[in-house]
Parts: structure tokens; C-alpha cells; sequence
């Protein structure tokens, strides 16, 4: 399973030089992070009290666009409520305006910004939703 995951991710990061290994995967897994899979997505959150985080969520480019990640976060929403967490945070470079559209279309606002966060010397933009 979690070398399906590393593929995936490499699949859904092509461009990113530090990518997640099978280990890592398992590693979050351990920790107490939860993950959702299927052939073209995944994502990866952590609950903190009455706070989740997500950690990480992609899908492949030929499947952006078509409502899977806003599927995904409904997933994690739902699953969420039922534990008591009240608020959903994440960090998004800020260059990746489609996904900044995507969490701004799904409720989440800018709370905060982690500048230089990203190897690619970008800065984080910190989102949040409350549910």
C-alpha cells in the first residue's frame, strides 16, 4: 500500500524535488495521521484535538478539474464533524492559484503566511475553515 502511495505522490508532484517515500507514508500512518486513496488522489490529515490538518492532498493532472479534491476535503469534513473538530487548517504555496481557488471555493480563508516555507523559496499562505 504505501508503495502505491509513493507512486501516487510522484505522480501528483512530478515537478517537486523532495518527494514522499513508502516510508514516510507509513511513518505519517504510525504517527496517527489518517489517508485516503484511489487510483488518481490522496490526501493526508492529522487531527489535533478539536483541530485537523491537512498535510497533504493530489491528484494527478489529468484528473484536475473534475471535483476530486473537492471531494476529498468533503470527505474529511464529514469524517471530522463526528470527532468535534471545529476548525480545518493547511498551508498552500502561494503560487498554486488553482489550489488557493479550490480551498477558497470550499470555505477556507487566509489566516496568516510563512514566508520562504517552500524549497522553491516560495511562501506559505495558511488557510483555514471553521465547521
Amino acid at each position: 500500500m504505501y508503495d502505491e502511495l509513493e507512486n501516487l505522490y510522484a505522480l501528483c508532484f512530478p515537478d517537486k524535488k523532495q518527494k514522499w517515500t513508502a516510508n514516510d507514508f507509513s511513518d505519517l500512518k504510525k504517527s496517527g495521521c489518517e489517508i485516503i486513496a484511489s487510483q488518481n488522489s490522496f490526501v493526508v490529515w492529522r487531527n489535533i484535538g478539536d483541530e485537523t490538518e491537512i498535510l497533504s492532498i493530489g491528484v494527478v493532472p489529468a484528473a484536475r478539474r473534475s471535483g476530486t479534491a473537492s471531494a476529498l476535503l468533503q470527505i474529511i469534513e464529514q469524517d471530522i464533524k463526528q470527532l468535534g473538530v471545529k476548525t480545518i487548517f493547511l498551508e498552500v504555496d502561494e503560487s498554486n492559484i488553482p489550489a488557493i481557488e479550490l480551498y477558497k471555493k470550499t470555505g477556507f480563508f487566509n489566516v496568516g503566511r510563512r514566508p520562504h516555507y517552500y524549497d522553491n523559496g516560495h511562501d506559505a499562505i495558511i488557510m483555514k475553515k471553521e465547521i
